[in-house]
């Protein structure tokens, strides 16, 4: 998480990692008390809003994850890649659950800075999770080159293999500018391997109101700073900005319907857009590996 808090954690990795737990998509050694106190402390207040019909952080939260879920098991499957950096990876549960699911078929990269990749380290530790190809690496999103830098990290992955490079719930914290540097990098990277795909949710001012401006304070209140959650004013604006970024196509999609009918377990907020953007493939291909078809998003 790119904002602190105790123990070098993001106020808001703690309620998400509640959210997960409670959810049945987390392991309790990835959840933590603070979450669970936190996620006490603005239930009322989550009751009231979704009794109104209006957003709730977990329904928030429960729909990005899934949408962002349901496109990187469909690029898997479909052998798009068989290597995934997830930067600012918090508590996600994700690494760990791909990790087993797939075994040693799939490389898992668990990336944050420092403090955060360490505790991450131990509670998959624990779990008995980390092996040769499911680890966890210390990355600042915002270097650009050096020791921390996702250049550094991917220099450690196999070309031939792909790569699926995902940000969950990280974008909403970093101002523009920030945010397109990094959008530039993940593109300059993802330009060394076979194939090259980048997933994360998004937020867009387009159809925003009172119930974002309130969604909007309430994550404002575990950070104790404004949030600037959207970028963008609609999806074409945020596509361009990825294909300037380096990006060959750039889809963003609502996160309620993912993939063109991707059937999700919850139907979400409303509020919620995921992206999937690609990079035409630029290193050799492995000898007899067939050219992918395009998959995830759709129009």
């Amino acid at each position: 998480m790119i904002v602190g808090g105790p123990g070098g954690i993001g106020p808001t990795a703690h309620y998400t990692a509640h959210v997960w737990a409670r959810n049945g998509l987390s392991h309790p050694e990835l959840a933590t008390w603070r979450g669970r106190v936190m996620f006490e402390a603005l239930r009322p207040v989550m009751c009231m809003s979704g009794a109104l019909g209006g957003p709730t952080l977990e329904a928030h939260l429960l729909a990005r994850h899934h949408a962002i879920d349901v496109l990187l098991r469909r690029l898997i499957d479909s052998e798009e890649a068989s290597q995934v950096v997830e930067l600012a990876c918090g508590l996600s549960p994700r690494g760990w659950r791909f990790a087993g699911d797939h075994g040693d078929r799939l490389t898992y990269v668990e990336a944050d800075l420092p403090a955060m990749a360490q505790r991450k380290r131990e509670a998959l530790r624990r779990l008995g999770s980390l092996s040769a190809t499911h680890r966890v690496a210390s990355v600042d999103v915002l270097e650009p080159a050096g020791e921390h830098s996702l250049e550094q990290l991917v220099s450690t992955l196999k070309p031939e293999a792909g790569l699926i490079v995902i940000t969950e719930g990280l974008l909403g914290y970093l101002q523009r500018p920030a945010l397109e540097g990094l959008w530039a990098r993940i593109a300059s990277q993802l330009e060394r391997f076979s194939v090259g795909h980048y997933l994360s949710d998004l937020h867009l001012a387009s159809g925003a109101g009172r119930a974002v401006d309130a969604f909007r304070l309430a994550l404002g209140v575990f950070v104790g700073a404004s949030v600037p959650l959207h970028h963008f004013s609609e999806r074409g604006e945020a596509q361009d900005a990825l294909r300037r970024a380096g990006f060959t196509s750039a889809i963003v999609a609502d996160a309620r319907d993912p993939g063109g009918g991707a059937a999700l377990r919850h139907d979400g907020d409303g509020l919620t857009c995921v992206l999937h953007a690609r990079v035409a493939h630029a290193s050799p291909r492995a000898p007899g590996r067939p050219a992918p078809a395009q998959q995830g998003l759709r129009s």
